[in-house]
């Protein structure tokens, strides 16, 4: 039976999902205004490379011409005259990719208090909102849409999604994932603990009625809790994700759940000693060691999940920071943090980096190629980057740093272009509006310099972020933000 709510509900999603009628803010703030370079009736991108995120090869020498915050044409390679009313930019040698939909997107850190040298650290740990940094960091690298995968300040996301689409902050879209479905025994003193099966029910109703779009099971939760919050949600034609452990994946895809985070990589299935409801302290890792890609338990698995239409996220980035000496140290990276975040992070790293590589990038490798099996089977894949853990995965320059690590994984860069925009837009339901480019679709584009298509790290060249045809300048943002991230 649906909320008396309902109505209530109708009208907040309205403006937390406004955009899906494509329509600009009426106005955009000083405080927004001040990072927009290009906003006019009509834009004209000449002699550019497109590549339109359908996995398609690119197209050379086009020009996209941009009217009222949609893309009105794609054609070939033209001089166009400047006229009233409209930007010609002449790009030869650039590209175009539709906006990044980033699909394991959060809009927090996670600091651990009083962290020494030696990795230790005191309780509890704390999960400090980035409603500033991040939200201006993904729209800077390219990431116009973004799942945020999980809440710990619902109603900060919920109003931060609502101000962007009201033209009175800068970021991308938001889509913006409940609070944690999490059972009892997590660390995250900010999370609320499920008591059964009923109080899922009820936490799935209130935040569907307060505006979420999506949920996140976690780690400890139960098969009963699991079951009834995606009975719930389903009811309310929302989606449920997870990351999961007391839950296995067969188990959660029996259940009848719509995406596994985090790639194969914390599938407890096969971890000795699992018990049912019961996150074991293994965590995933003997079942990752365990399921070789051509084996009778991987093809089993991928098999299930194709069949159930159970979407996985991968975010390879995250993971990366397992292995010693992984990723390289960029400076625009360590840039953007806070001191005490930048101290975090390189002491992680430094420890790390005395470990023995074999395991480690042996284990990251597996779970690539589990990620390119299942994609082979014809499953969706999906990409984010998941920017927790030790701080070293920055909102944005992790979206792309995904990207190029798929390419890693033995995807062409058109195939991980399309599975970071084109599949998420599929799955978020958006794809009309979002996710590749095509005429009458949102202006959610990025110019890039050279050919990502060839070269996968040019998507880190970016020059200008279109998002509802509104030209950003990527420089500007990152600029107001150096220095922020890990503190708000």
């Amino acid at each position: 039976m649906r909320s008396k709510r309902l109505p209530v509900m109708a009208a907040v999603s309205m403006f937390l999902a406004g955009y899906a009628a494509a329509e600009r803010p009426a106005a955009l703030s000083p405080d927004v205004q001040r990072f927009v370079v290009i906003d006019a009736p009509r834009v004209v991108l000449t002699h550019v490379r497109v590549i339109d995120g359908t996995g398609a090869p690119p197209l050379a020498d086009r020009n996209v011409v941009i009217e009222n915050g949609r893309i009105a044409s794609i054609g070939p390679g033209a001089s166009v005259a400047d006229a009233k009313g409209q930007v010609v930019l002449d790009r030869s040698g650039y590209s175009v990719l539709p906006g990044l939909v980033g699909m394991h997107d959060h809009l927090y850190h996670i600091a651990r208090p009083n962290l020494r040298a030696d990795g230790s650290s005191e309780p509890p740990l704390i999960v400090p909102q980035m409603t500033f940094s991040a939200p201006r960091l993904y729209l800077a690298a390219g990431v116009t849409t973004i799942r945020t995968t999980g809440s710990v300040e619902p109603y900060a996301d919920l109003n931060l999604a609502r101000a962007i689409e009201e033209g009175r902050l800068p970021g991308p879209h938001v889509e913006v994932t409940a609070p944690y479905l999490e059972g009892s025994g997590s660390p995250f003193l900010q999370m609320h603990p499920l008591r059964d099966a009923v109080d899922a029910r009820r936490t799935v109703e209130y935040w569907a009625d307060q505006g979420a779009t999506s949920f996140k099971a976690y780690m400890f939760i139960t098969r009963d809790e699991l079951a009834a919050a995606i009975e719930t949600a389903h009811a309310r034609g929302l989606k449920v994700t997870g990351h999961l452990c007391s839950v296995t994946y067969p188990e959660a895809a029996a259940l009848g759940i719509d995406d596994l985070e985090h790639g194969f990589f914390v599938n407890t299935q096969l971890d000795p000693g699992k018990k049912p409801d019961e996150c074991p302290a293994s965590g995933g890792t003997p079942t990752l060691q365990a399921m070789a890609p051509d084996s009778d338990a991987a093809k089993q698995l991928i098999a299930t999940l194709v069949e159930r239409r159970v979407a996985v996220t991968s975010t390879l980035p995250v993971f990366e920071h397992r292995v010693p000496n992984r990723p390289p140290l960029q400076a625009r990276v360590l840039d953007v943090m806070s001191p005490q975040a930048r101290e975090a992070f390189l002491i992680a790293r430094s420890r790390r980096a005395a470990l023995a590589a074999f395991g480690p990038l042996a284990e990251f490798r597996r779970g690539m190629a589990l990620e390119r099996a299942f994609a082979a089977a014809g499953g969706l894949l999906l990409a984010g980057p998941d920017p927790t853990g030790n701080g070293g995965t920055v909102p944005g320059f992790a979206n792309q740093r995904a990207l190029e690590l798929l390419v890693e994984a033995g995807f062409s860069p058109v195939e991980a272009i399309r599975i970071g925009s084109y599949n998420g837009a599929l799955y978020l339901g958006r794809l009309d509006r979002v996710g590749s480019l095509e005429p009458g679709k949102n202006a959610d584009l990025v110019l890039v310099k050279g050919d990502p298509s060839a070269q996968i790290d040019d998507v880190e060249n970016v020059e200008l972020v279109f998002k509802d045809g509104v030209g950003y300048d990527p420089g500007k943002l990152i600029d107001s933000v150096r220095g922020r991230y890990g503190q708000y």
